[in-house]
């Protein structure tokens, strides 16, 4: 007979750890990582958040300068990056629709922390391009992605998309699969910033950029020339007449 083996219960899984009971804006802003600044400008300070370790600052969006310049001063000396977001589509945000963040690092300390403004749309945001001088292309491509201007930038135009371009890619509302850059490849048919009209290329209207004004249909652009070329005659003595005989 085969031995019945015993079979033992299976052990419970262990319980997830609890998480750690969220931390106030007053528990988070007496942080020694950010007191300094904090206690000396508690105004700037809209709201602050802890996760896993990571502190986030909500500053005024007319205090962004001054804070910036507080934080590099208290040995953040580099700018790791400031991009946007757009929080029109994010669940449950009631706020403004757009945030920038700048990342902040400090070699002394060996820490992060996150700043970040948000703003309204159409609402330009100080430039800390007087701060950081390598926010200058930060902020331009921010601005090319998103449409958030910076006031006080002393370049502001786009970096990756051409003058002109109609739309900023990284909002909510800019169509996935891309717009038709006709503007781009055939600027005397059609308007600046703007690519072909619904229907003008027999595409969809959702595979196409809708230009709100009027378009000049297809066919319209000038035909390309080929240059005339002149035969130029061969000088004298240079015939090949003779040269199987040398």
């Amino acid at each position: 007979m085969a031995e019945e083996t015993e079979q033992k219960p299976a052990k419970p899984a262990p319980a997830a750890p609890a998480a750690p009971p969220a931390k106030t804006k007053e528990e988070v802003l007496a942080d020694p990582i950010v007191a300094a600044v904090a206690s000396a400008m508690p105004a700037a300070f809209v709201n602050a958040k802890d996760a896993i370790g990571e502190i986030s600052l909500y500053v005024a969006r007319e205090s962004i300068v001054d804070v910036c310049r507080a934080f590099k001063a208290d040995s953040f000396t580099y700018l790791v990056d400031l991009c946007g977001s757009d929080y029109s589509t994010f669940p449950g945000h009631a706020g403004e629709r757009f945030c920038v963040n700048y990342l902040l690092y400090s070699f002394e300390k060996n820490v992060r922390i996150r700043l970040k403004v948000f703003v309204a749309d159409d609402v330009s945001v100080p430039s800390v391009t007087s701060v950081w001088k390598t926010a200058n292309w930060h902020e331009r491509e921010t601005f090319d992605m998103f449409g958030i201007r910076f006031e006080g930038h002393p370049n502001l135009e786009r970096i990756l998309m051409w003058e002109g371009f109609n739309g900023h890619p990284l909002r909510k509302d800019f169509p996935i699969r891309g717009i038709d850059t006709g503007a781009r490849i055939y600027p005397e048919v059609f308007p600046p910033g703007g690519g072909p009209a619904a229907g003008s290329t027999g595409k969809s209207h959702e595979d196409v950029n809708i230009w709100k004004g009027p378009a000049v249909p297809y066919g319209r652009s000038p035909k390309g020339q080929v240059p005339e070329t002149k035969q130029v005659e061969a000088p004298q003595g240079s015939s090949d007449e003779g040269k199987a005989d040398a």
